[in-house]
C-alpha cells in the first residue's frame, strides 16, 4: 500500500488534513467533509489513487476562517480512502484506513487554503510478537473491540503482534490527544505497551 510513497528517499508532497484526532497505522478514520477544500482533496486523492496526511490539530479550529492560524504536530499518518458516500450535496462522508508513519519538513497553504506538506516516511516497526506479560492487553482490546463495533474498528485482527494491539489501544483509550500523540511517535512496540500497560494498571481496568 501506497508503494511511491514507501520507496521515496527524497520529501514527497502531501496533503494534509488536520484534525482533533490521532490516526494510527492500520486504524480506521470515519470523517464527514464539508470544506471544499477537503472535498476537492478527496476526489484528487481517488482519482489518483492516492493517499492524504492526517496530523493532530495542537492549535486552530478544524473548520479555518481564511487566514486563521492553525498549528499540527509534525508526525501523522497517511490516509487511504477506502470507502465514500455523498448522502446530499456538499457533504461527503469518508472512510480512510491508517498507513505508514511520516514527518513534516516544510509545508505551505495554497490559496485554497489547504495544506501540503513536503513529507518524509518513517521506518515501520519490526514485526515483534506479543509477550506473554502483555497477554491480558490484548483481552481487554478483544472485549473493546466487540462493544465499539466493526465498523469503527479494523476488520483484520493481529492480536499476537506486539505493533497492532498497541496501537489499536492507544486508539480506543480515553488518553488525552498528547499523549496519544506521543504513543504514535514512539517507534518501539515494547515500550508503548509497557506505557498503556501501566495507564490500565492506574485504571485498574487489568
Amino acid at each position: 500500500m501506497f508503494s511511491f510513497l514507501h520507496d521515496a528517499r527524497e520529501p514527497v508532497a502531501l496533503p494534509l488534513f488536520p484534525l482533533r484526532t490521532v490516526l494510527f497505522p492500520g486504524g480506521v478514520l470515519p470523517v464527514k467533509i464539508f470544506e471544499q477544500r477537503y472535498i476537492d482533496m478527496a476526489k484528487q486523492c481517488l482519482a489518483d489513487e492516492r493517499p492524504f496526511g492526517v496530523c493532530l490539530l495542537t492549535q486552530g479550529e478544524e473548520v479555518a476562517a481564511s487566514g486563521e492560524r492553525q498549528e499540527f504536530a509534525m508526525i501523522g499518518s497517511l490516509a487511504r480512502i477506502v470507502h465514500w458516500d455523498m448522502p446530499q450535496l456538499g457533504i461527503l462522508h469518508v472512510t480512510s484506513e491508517g498507513g505508514a508513519r511520516f514527518q513534516v519538513q516544510r509545508h505551505h497553504v495554497e490559496k485554497s487554503n489547504l495544506v501540503v506538506a513536503d513529507v518524509t516516511m518513517l521506518a515501520p516497526e519490526p514485526a515483534l510478537a506479543l509477550a506473554d506479560e502483555y497477554a491480558p492487553l490484548a483481552r481487554l482490546l478483544e472485549i473493546i473491540a466487540g462493544k465499539i463495533g466493526a465498523a469503527n474498528f479494523p476488520a483484520e485482527h493481529h492480536y499476537d503482534d506486539s505493533s497492532w494491539v498497541g496501537y489499536r489501544l492507544a486508539e480506543v483509550l480515553p488518553l488525552p490527544l498528547h499523549i496519544k500523540q506521543t504513543m504514535l511517535e514512539v517507534s518501539d512496540a515494547g515500550v508503548r505497551l509497557k506505557v498503556l500497560r501501566e495507564f490500565l494498571k492506574q485504571q485498574q481496568l487489568i
